[in-house]
């Protein structure tokens, strides 16, 4: 929570109570959901809201809730709105859509599944997706009357990774807009898609792309060390996801080596941008210190 450090605490805007509870509310559910679709990937029939195939699918999502859970549950430490703001547009925006997603597919969840875990989930499922964007629209207008400053960007993003994050952006919001909007023609995807998953999946680039241009419009390696974190894990993970379904993939489709070749920038630029937080913090301690 060293976002507002020296700077008096109550000068700075803080984080609001409650959106702090529900991203704490919100990094347990994704954990959950992470452990369900990484860990038991080729069990989504027993212990998930709806059937996945194939396993990198489930794959994917699971990564995507992994690092889901580091990004929330790192904002909701912070103390101040400047430090946690660039999750809110990203979690709302990935909330509302898979909303959207589970009710156009309602038939493809699990309902009345006589597994008792697998049943339970899907109305959990449902029940999260409708109350999470909810709530925090509700909460969004009280975080924005509360009173104070953001505390001074300490560690500027480099001029050259807002290109990076730019083009990230711009591949990533067409695309997943593209799977989420014409999900029954998504045969240009490396891996198959049914039209349920192919939502799912462009939700979570939407929602990614989201949070790549907060990121650039707050330009400030600190504030978005939740998210430069979440996007180190995220790289890591779908990289270990392709290796361990290398066979769900098409090798011989240009598409599965683009998504190769972007799954490890995703890799490098959140790594790189972890260093350079690192740095900048130690900079800004020693000149603290000489003070």
């Amino acid at each position: 929570m060293g976002d507002i450090e020296g700077l008096g605490a109550g000068t700075v805007r803080p984080l609001t109570t409650g959106l702090r509870r529900l991203l704490y509310v919100a990094s347990g559910l994704v954990a959950l959901a992470g452990f369900q679709l990484f860990v038991l990937t080729d069990h989504t029939d027993r212990y998930f809201s709806w059937t996945i195939q194939p396993g990198l699918t489930a794959a994917f999502l699971g990564a995507g809730y992994t690092a889901s859970f580091f990004f929330e549950f790192l904002s909701a430490r912070r103390r101040a709105w400047a430090g946690a703001r660039h999750s809110v547009p990203t979690v709302l925006v990935f909330t509302v859509l898979t909303e959207i997603a589970t009710l156009l597919h309602l038939d493809k969840f699990h309902f009345g599944e006589t597994f008792v875990w697998a049943g339970a989930a899907a109305w959990v499922w449902i029940a999260i997706y409708t109350l999470v964007p909810l709530t925090m629209i509700g909460l969004i207008p009280g975080q924005l009357r509360a009173r104070g400053t953001d505390p001074p960007k300490r560690a500027p993003l480099p001029s050259w990774s807002r290109w990076i994050l730019g083009v990230q952006a711009a591949v990533l919001l067409p695309l997943g807009l593209a799977l989420f909007v014409a999900s029954s023609r998504s045969t240009w995807w490396p891996w198959t898609l049914t039209p349920l998953t192919s939502q799912a999946v462009g939700a979570w680039l939407i929602g990614i792309g989201v949070g790549l241009v907060h990121a650039i419009i707050e330009a400030d390696l600190e504030r978005i060390r939740p998210g430069l974190i979440a996007f180190a894990v995220l790289g890591a993970l779908q990289l270990v996801a392709l290796v361990r379904y290398s066979g769900d993939v098409e090798w011989g489709h240009l598409g599965t080596w683009v998504y190769l070749a972007f799954a490890a920038s995703v890799l490098v630029v959140g790594t790189m941008g972890l260093i350079g937080a690192a740095a900048a913090e130690r900079r800004s301690a020693i000149r603290s210190e000489e003070r």
